[in-house]
């Protein structure tokens, strides 16, 4: 496979993944970002924790949540536990952000 070859299937891979989230989108309430991943959920639970030499620490745990990774082949998750020192951003969506403007139209295949 040749490395122009690679660059279009991942390229269509990402478009691919860009369509199943605007698909699944209205169907969550928060979106969640960690310094890995990305995913959408309606239950989402954040813990600010302390660990033994003092720093701090966040445990976030989803359930039936989606994620945004395309090499993952099932991106629907029913439970997610997250630990990280990172910052966490946890953002709730509003419904008007779900709406279409009335002349959009579809992206092609």
């Amino acid at each position: 496979m040749s490395a122009e070859d690679l660059e279009k299937y991942e390229t269509e891979m990402e478009l691919q993944l860009y369509r199943e989230y605007r698909d699944v989108l209205g169907l969550f309430s928060y979106v969640v970002e960690t310094e890995r991943r990305f995913y959408l959920t309606n239950s989402v639970d954040l813990q600010v924790r302390s660990a033994d030499n003092g720093e701090m620490f966040f445990e976030v745990t989803m359930q039936d949540a989606w994620v945004w990774d395309m090499y993952r082949p099932a991106r629907f998750v029913k439970n997610v536990r997250v630990v990280t020192f990172k910052d966490v951003n946890i953002e709730e969506l509003a419904k008007s952000d779900f709406a279409l403007p009335p002349d959009h139209k579809p992206l092609e295949p």
